[in-house]
C-alpha cells in the first residue's frame, strides 16, 4: 500500500510539472515512509509521483513510479492477491522484479481494459501508455483504495488523498451537494466530495483520457441474482470454502501481518483464522474506554486471543488522546465521514504500527450478510404490516413476526430509535422507510442555515437510485438494505479504514470483501443469510467454531462507541466550546455555530450530531482556513 498522485496537462498550462509532483508527494509523505519517486514526460506534460509502504518484493526493484522498459509507466497503491497466478500466465521469463506492481503493466500490455476482470485485490492505479498517448486510472471494486481527482483548465490531477490535490483547486470551497449528503447520511454519494472541485473516482469503475476526452465507465456490478436451488448447508460449505481461500490470499505479503480485534463477529473470524495460519508471533490489536462496560469490549477481544493463542496488544483511549488528535484525524480523513469509529481506529492502528506493517480488519460482514440492527428494525415494521395484510407466506422476501420476536431483544437499546421511527410514516413504502432510518438530518434544526444551501439538490432522490437499483430484485427488502449500504455506507467506512491505518504507514486489509465472497453472498437468499430475523445467520452457523462462545452469541455488538458525550459535558467541555465559539466557527455560511454551542448538553448518549457537526468545523478551519497554505506549496516548491 502506499500514495500515488499525477498529472496530464496537455496544454502545459502549468510552469514547472516535476515541481507540484514533488508537493503532491510530500502532502502523503505519510503513506508512504520506505521511498518515493517522481517520473515525468515532458513532451506530453504527463508525470507521476509514488510515496512507498514496502510490503511485497521490498527490496529496490520494486519502487515507483515503475516502467516495463516499453514506454509504459504505472504509479499503483495496493495489492493484488493473484499476483503469483497472474505472473503465470503472463510468462515468468517476461518479469524483471517479483512485485505485483510488474503484473499489472505486463496484463495491460496482454489484455487493456480486460485486465481489470483479472485482478484479485484492492487497488487504485494510473498508467500511461506510451504507444497509445492515454492516461489509464482504475479503482478496484468496492472501493478499498482511494483516487480523487480534479479537472481543472484542460489538466487532470489525481491522488490518493485530496489535500495533495488542493494546490491545483480553483478554490477550496464546500461543495452544497455534498454537505447536504454529509447531513443527511454522514457520507457523499455519486462521486461527490465536500470539496466543490474534487471528485472520487467511483468503485469499480475506470477512467481513460486519450486525445482531450475523458471516458468514465464501470467495469464490475453486484448482480442479487437469488439461488433458490440450493439447500443452507451447500451455502454454508461454500462459504466457509471462499473465507479460507480469502484469508489465504490475504495472508500473502514479504513481512508479517497481524489483525484488528474489536470484540465483534467479523474481526474475530478474520484474526481466528489468520492466527490458525501464522502460528508462533501472530498479534493482535484492540482498544477500549474507561468509562463503563459499554464502551469497553476488550474482554471479547481476550477471549479470542486466549483460546487462539496469540498476543494481544491493548490500548485504553482517553478523552486527552480525543483532543491531542481528533485534528490529526481529520487532516488524514481530507474530510468528516462515518462516524465516531475513526477516532478510536486512529489511536488502535498506531498501537499496531509500533509492531506491524501489515493488518487484517472486519469491514465489510455488516454490508454482506445484514448485521446492521437498522435491518431487524425494518423487518420488525414489515413483519407487522404482512401480518396485518395476510401476506406473511412472501417466502423469502418476509420473515414472519413468529420467528422474529425471540430475536427483539437486540433492540433493546434502541427504544429512542423505535419510537422516532414510528412517529410518522408507519407502513410506508419502503425505500421512504429505509431512509427515515438512515436520515440523520432531522435531529438538526436551526444548528443549519437550510435556505443557505437549498439549491434544489433531493439526498432523497440520489438515495433512491441506489436503494431503487436494478441490479437488486424489486421484492427483496432485505437485499434492498444492505445494497445501498454496500454501495454507499461501506465506501465511506473503507476511507476510515485506509486513512487510519495510513496516517501511520500501516497496511489494512479486508478479507470480507475479496469479490468472489461478495459475489457468492449476493446469490444468498435473505431468508439464508437473515433467518427468522438473526443477523448474520449464516456467517454465524458456519464460521462460529472458529469463535469463544462468548463471541459466538453476541447480540450486543455496538461498533467501537466513543463517550463522547460524556466527555463534551465533563473534561472536553472547553475543548469543544473553544471549537465552536471561535472568531472563523462563528462565520460559516452554512452552519450556525452559536446555536451549536447552545445546544451541547441535549444529545443523547450515543446521538452522533455533536460529533458530526465538530467534525464538520474542524475540516473546515483545517483546510478552508488554511487554503491560502496549501496555495502556496507550489511557490515554495519552485523556488527551493
Amino acid at each position: 500500500m502506499c500514495g500515488i498522485a499525477g498529472i496530464f496537462d496537455p496544454n502545459r498550462r502549468l510552469p514547472a510539472l516535476r515541481e507540484a509532483l514533488q508537493v503532491m508527494n510530500d502532502l502523503q509523505r505519510h503513506r508512504g515512509p520506505d521511498g518515493d519517486g517522481v517520473w515525468t514526460h515532458d513532451r506530453h506534460m504527463v508525470g507521476f509521483a509514488h510515496r512507498r509502504l514496502s510490503i511485497i518484493d521490498v527490496g529496490p526493484a520494486g519502487a515507483q513510479p515503475m516502467t516495463e522498459g516499453h514506454g509504459n509507466w504505472i504509479t499503483f497503491n495496493g495489492e493484488i492477491y493473484n499476483y503469483i497466478e497472474l505472473r503465470r500466465e503472463l510468462g515468468e521469463e517476461n518479469f524483471r522484479t517479483h512485485s505485483d506492481t510488474e503484473v499489472l503493466l505486463l496484463a495491460w500490455r496482454r489484455w487493456g481494459t480486460d485486465m481489470l476482470q483479472r485482478l484479485r485485490g484492492m487497488f487504485a492505479f494510473a498508467l500511461w501508455d506510451e504507444a497509445r498517448q492515454q492516461l489509464f486510472c482504475a479503482r478496484d471494486r468496492v472501493g478499498i483504495k482511494p483516487f480523487y481527482y480534479v479537472e481543472s483548465d484542460g489538466a487532470f490531477f489525481f491522488a490518493s488523498e485530496i489535500k495533495a490535490l488542493l494546490p491545483f483547486v480553483p478554490e477550496i470551497e464546500t461543495d452544497p451537494q455534498g454537505l447536504s449528503d454529509y447531513l443527511t447520511f454522514q457520507f457523499c454519494l455519486g462521486g461527490k466530495t465536500l470539496f466543490r472541485h474534487v471528485r472520487e473516482l467511483p468503485a469499480g469503475h475506470f477512467l481513460l483520457i486519450e486525445q482531450g476526452r475523458t471516458r468514465l465507465a464501470r467495469y464490475w456490478e453486484v448482480h442479487y441474482d437469488l439461488d433458490f436451488d440450493h439447500t443452507e448447508q451447500y451455502f454454508a460449505s461454500r462459504l466457509r470454502g471462499l473465507f479460507h481461500d480469502s484469508i489465504d490470499m490475504h495472508l500473502r505479503a514479504d513481512v508479517p501481518v497481524g489483525a484488528y480485534v474489536s470484540g465483534g463477529i467479523d474481526s474475530s473470524i478474520s484474526a481466528s483464522l489468520a492466527a490458525n495460519r501464522v502460528g508462533s508471533g501472530f498479534m493482535g490489536f484492540t482498544g477500549k474506554f474507561g468509562e463503563g462496560v459499554e464502551y469497553d469490549e476488550s474482554r471479547y477481544a481476550r477471549d479470542l486471543a486466549r483460546e487462539r493463542g496469540f498476543q494481544l496488544h491493548e490500548i485504553e483511549i482517553t478523552s486527552r488522546d480525543f483532543a491531542e488528535s481528533i485534528r490529526k484525524v481529520i487532516f488524514h480523513l481530507d474530510y468528516p465521514v462515518a462516524g465516531p469509529g475513526s477516532f478510536p481506529q486512529y489511536m488502535v492502528s498506531r498501537l499496531a504500527s509500533q509492531h506491524m506493517k501489515v493488518v487484517l480488519g472486519g469491514q465489510g460482514g455488516d454490508e454482506i450478510f445484514g448485521g446492521y440492527t437498522r435491518y431487524l428494525i425494518a423487518y420488525f415494521e414489515q413483519c407487522i404490516k404482512a401480518a396485518i395484510d395476510g401476506t406473511m407466506q412472501n417466502g423469502n422476501f418476509i420473515v414472519t413476526y413468529e420467528s422474529i420476536i425471540p430475536n427483539l431483544g437486540a433492540l433493546r437499546q434502541y427504544k429512542p430509535l423505535l419510537q422516532e421511527f414510528w412517529r410518522e410514516g408507519l407502513f410506508d413504502d419502503l425505500d421512504k422507510r429505509y431512509f427515515r432510518l438512515v436520515d440523520r438530518a432531522p435531529t438538526l434544526g436551526d444548528e443549519v442555515r437550510w435556505d443557505e444551501l437549498d439549491d434544489g439538490y433531493s439526498p432523497y432522490d440520489a438515495f433512491r437510485q441506489v436503494f431503487a437499483a436494478d441490479n437488486v430484485r424489486k421484492e427483496s427488502y432485505f437485499d434492498r438494505m444492505t445494497h445501498f449500504d454496500f454501495k454507499t455506507l461501506l465506501p465511506a467506512l473503507l476511507q476510515v479504514e485506509d486513512r487510519m491505518s495510513m496516517a501511520h504507514g500501516l497496511e489494512s486489509r479486508v478479507p470480507f470483501i475479496d469479490h468472489p465472497l461478495v459475489e457468492f453472498a449476493a446469490t444468498m437468499p435473505s431468508n439464508i443469510k437473515f433467518k427468522d430475523g438473526t443477523m448474520k445467520h449464516i456467517l454465524r452457523e458456519t464460521m462460529g467454531d472458529e469463535l469463544p462462545a462468548s463471541i459466538r452469541g453476541r447480540k450486543d455488538k455496538m461498533g467501537f462507541p466513543v463517550p463522547l458525550q460524556e466527555w463534551v459535558c465533563g473534561p472536553l467541555r472547553d475543548f469543544v466550546l473553544d471549537v465552536f465559539t471561535s472568531s472563523s466557527a462563528k462565520s460559516r455560511q452554512y452552519i450556525d455555530n452559536d446555536v451549536v454551542a447552545t445546544k451541547l448538553d441535549q444529545e443523547p448518549k450515543f446521538g452522533r450530531k455533536i460529533w458530526g457537526l465538530l467534525c464538520l468545523e474542524l475540516w473546515q478551519q483545517e483546510f478552508h482556513d488554511q487554503a491560502s497554505h496549501y496555495r502556496s506549496l507550489l511557490l515554495k516548491e519552485s523556488v527551493r
